[in-house]
């Protein structure tokens, strides 16, 4: 078949359509931490080396610029800053703790809301619906920029979710609690934001088509999610019947969700509520995409490889080359490891990874 253009392929191999090869090189799993690029920058002795540029990575996803949570923004202000950390507070009110070094996650100190008047009062002063100020997207050159690269069009990123957000407003502990002292609080949220996210999708898809809507949640651990699969149906899936609907009135083909840790128990959920792409199944978490490739043939599966293993041996880079080889073969899937890759990753494991990855992308037509 004829060459696709890079968004219109992701698109066909994630719903199981013709391809004329499988997308590479796109995804978290295929993003480095700063301290990696530097350690292999000394391993190599380049200082210019750049793994997007080295190993061809395809584009992906455009997204419009979007005003998706607190508008206006909180003030972004430092509170405390020693030589190695800074607490700070971010555009969506939450005070952090960061490492200068970007070695871990941040630890979250407080959140903006501990009770349904806080609720009340950040709803209404920054997340009206309706504003018009929230498209912050040119659209001339937005359309130009997806007709020269090929794009598929995405709404929906980092951190926007039903479970995601809530936690965001709460803290988790906070969410937990909620959960059974305020369940309608914590419905109001979920609800109040999807419509919010859904005005905002209903201008962009008066500009443009729209591709994926993408749903970040990171709701489980290595146990199992958060809550149960009950409180999921309950809480979250009257929204993402909402998101549903607006994907199937729009002629929007992917919905994906994005969540670390065992997503076992809300895969079934998910994929009965519209969505059909899900990442990065982590495979410390016990994820394993050759057994729910078996279970969930429809599946759009993206990640599944251990980044573990490019810290290990050669025979460890060769296993995950082939669980890539098997999964390519049997479609709907594209190759990236479950998260991206920390600084004890090996230049050499990763290179040998990234080329042979490559090349069986390339030689599967479907």
């Amino acid at each position: 078949m004829k060459m696709l253009k890079c968004g219109e392929r992701i698109v066909r191999c994630f719903t199981g359509k013709e391809i004329d090869r499988v997308p590479f090189g796109m995804g978290i799993g295929w993003s480095i931490w700063p301290r990696t690029l530097e350690n292999w920058k000394r391993e190599t002795g380049n200082p210019d080396i750049c793994p997007a540029q080295e190993f061809g990575y395809e584009k992906s996803f455009a997204l419009p610029r979007l005003e998706s949570g607190a508008f206006p923004h909180f003030e972004e202000r430092i509170i405390e800053e020693d030589e190695e950390h800074v607490i700070s507070v971010d555009y969506r009110g939450i005070t952090l703790k960061n490492r200068k070094d970007n070695l871990s996650m941040p630890d979250f100190i407080s959140y903006p809301v501990s009770k349904e008047e806080d609720w009340e009062k950040y709803k209404n002063e920054r997340l009206k619906i309706g504003d018009k100020e929230r498209i912050r997207e040119n659209w001339d050159e937005f359309r130009s920029r997806i007709k020269a690269t090929g794009e598929a069009v995405q709404v929906g990123n980092f951190p926007w979710g039903m479970f995601g957000t809530a936690r965001d407003m709460l803290g988790f502990e906070g969410l937990m609690f909620a959960l059974m002292d305020n369940p309608g609080m914590v419905k109001d949220i979920m609800n109040h934001f999807t419509g919010l996210w859904i005005s905002i999708w209903e201008e962009v898809a008066r500009e443009v088509q729209i591709d994926h809507i993408h749903i970040w949640e990171d709701m489980s651990g290595k146990q199992g999610p958060l809550i149960s699969p009950a409180m999921v149906e309950k809480f979250m899936m009257p929204c993402y019947d909402r998101v549903a609907d607006f994907a199937q009135a729009h002629n929007v083909r992917l919905m994906s969700v994005d969540t670390d840790g065992d997503c076992s128990e809300l895969l079934p959920v998910f994929m009965r509520h519209g969505v059909n792409v899900v990442f990065p199944f982590e495979v410390q978490a016990g994820s394993d995409v050759l057994r729910y490739r078996e279970e969930y043939p429809k599946l759009g599966i993206w990640g599944g490889l251990d980044k573990r293993a490019l810290a290990g041996s050669s025979a460890d880079i060769d296993r995950e080359i082939e669980k890539a080889a098997v999964m390519v073969r049997q479609g709907r899937y594209v190759p990236m490891f479950d998260h991206s890759i920390p600084p004890d990753a090996k230049w050499e494991n990763f290179k040998k990874a990234a080329v042979e990855i490559r090349k069986i992308c390339n030689s599967v037509r479907r």
